[in-house]
């Protein structure tokens, strides 16, 4: 019975977790498009559309996994990813494209991203 109740708690932790990274690069989106359009501005955007949306993309298919080394690759990657966005987040805070409020609860967002999949990979 406890093994029932575990698989059913990581099939939901999974399934919040992909919704939370997909909420995530909907937001890293909107956030990227008030970025001014100027030759600086369009590396940033992009370069931040990229890895903020790559986080749940990765983590969806690490939930379609062709075993445990390929999981624990996208997690990686997922791991890896959420970092770049945090760089990308503090360029955009530095050249203050976007309000203060919104960049710090978008960081913090992404902190706690890096934090869970740096767990999963740690326990892998």
């Amino acid at each position: 019975m406890k093994e029932n109740q575990k698989l059913k708690d990581n099939k939901k932790f999974s399934k919040d977790l992909e919704k939370r990274t997909l909420d995530f690069a909907i937001k890293t989106i909107y956030l990227s498009s008030k970025i001014p359009r100027t030759p600086e501005g369009n590396v940033v955007r992009n370069q931040m559309t990229k890895s903020g949306t790559s986080i749940g993309a990765n983590y969806r298919e690490a939930n379609r996994a062709r075993g445990r080394a390929d999981f624990k690759n996208k997690i990686i990657i997922c791991e890896s990813e959420a970092s770049e966005t945090q760089y990308w987040i503090e360029i955009v805070t530095a050249f203050k494209w976007q309000t203060e409020k919104v960049l710090d609860t978008h960081y913090k967002e992404c902190s706690e991203l890096l934090a869970i999949f740096t767990s999963i990979s740690n326990k892998l």
